[in-house]
């Protein structure tokens, strides 16, 4: 198999690769990245592998997704503009890189006979929906322009797939963490800007009360449901959306106490506004991935954050 890995230098990307490479059914990934929130950092280790090719490049350009699914025999789709408080600065952005990226790379594959498509989608389309735990067949209206374009995505999906007869499999990915994480920038993720505060020994700032959670999901489970998905034989299991999560909720202030308690700190947080866009709580159902795709998480919250906190606190 020669997988197509669309954001392979990001977060989540880096770490598909390197699983990609020690997988005997795959054969090749060919990595593109327009490293605008990539890093060549994330993947120099990988980038001499015989089994790696790297390109640097946009998916808003659809001659080049043609280009790249030429010789792929299944897509991982990863690549996006990240980011709730990202999309409402600038929704424009979002929409052209998520939603016109994305139909390029479905538009792509199907042009080149590529039957499966494994592509990042995102709890945040669960919107307004206040009922615990999230479950597939279930979501409410978006709270943000990030949560409309992995909709969207979706939506692209299942048509692709009814009149195509590709095999597309959308994974909702739940507060995905771990190792290359960037705490830097005015969009980072909770988990790294809460280490890198124990790290210089600084309070970290909580949007909100507090009282908001999520089902924080360490990235080797998120590896798990792409490798599930890219070779499941299962034909039930395709042109379905999943939840990759571990089916338990902390929230912010827990989290925070977790972090601390690893650390062996006990630095105070300071509370803030909360931030336009997000969802007050999140928990996913996951038995869907369980009976469909044989999923199971192996890192639990605590584990993660442990390992991260190996590795960065060392």
């Amino acid at each position: 198999m020669h997988i197509l890995l669309t954001g392979g230098a990001g977060f989540i990307g880096s770490h598909l690769v390197r699983a990609f490479i020690d997988h005997p059914e795959i054969t090749h990934t060919t990595i593109v990245d327009n490293l605008i929130t990539g890093s060549m950092d994330n993947i120099r280790e990988v980038l001499d592998h015989d089994q790696v090719t790297f390109v640097e490049g946009d998916i808003r350009d659809l001659d080049l997704c043609q280009k790249l699914c030429n010789e792929a025999t299944a897509v991982c789709h990863q690549a996006a503009l990240g980011s709730v408080p990202r999309s409402v600065d600038d929704p424009v952005r979002s929409n052209a890189h998520n939603i016109d990226g994305t139909l390029n790379i479905f538009m792509a594959a199907r042009q080149n006979n590529i039957k499966r498509v494994v592509f990042a989608s995102s709890s945040s389309v669960y919107g307004d929906d206040q009922n615990l735990p999230k479950v597939e067949s279930r979501v409410g209206q978006p709270l943000s322009p990030y949560a409309i374009t992995k909709k969207v995505a979706e939506l692209y999906a299942e048509n692709f797939g009814r009149l195509y007869g590709m095999e597309l499999i959308g994974l909702r990915y739940f507060n995905i963490f771990g190792p290359r994480q960037s705490p830097k920038g005015p969009y980072a993720a909770v988990i790294p800007l809460f280490i890198k505060a124990i790290r210089d020994q600084e309070a970290a700032t909580i949007n909100g009360d507090g009282s908001f959670s999520r089902d924080f999901t360490y990235v080797d489970n998120a590896v798990q449901a792409n490798l599930r998905g890219l070779l499941t034989n299962n034909p039930a299991a395709v042109n379905q959306n999943y939840n990759v999560a571990c089916g338990e909720r902390t929230t912010l202030t827990e989290l925070w106490g977790l972090i601390n308690d690893i650390a062996g700190s006990e630095l105070n947080p300071i509370y803030g506004p909360e931030r336009a866009g997000d969802i007050p709580h999140s928990l996913a159902d996951i038995s869907k991935a369980q009976e469909l795709l044989d999923y199971e998480p192996t890192v639990g919250i605590r584990e993660g954050l442990e390992r991260l906190m190996q590795e960065q606190l060392r």
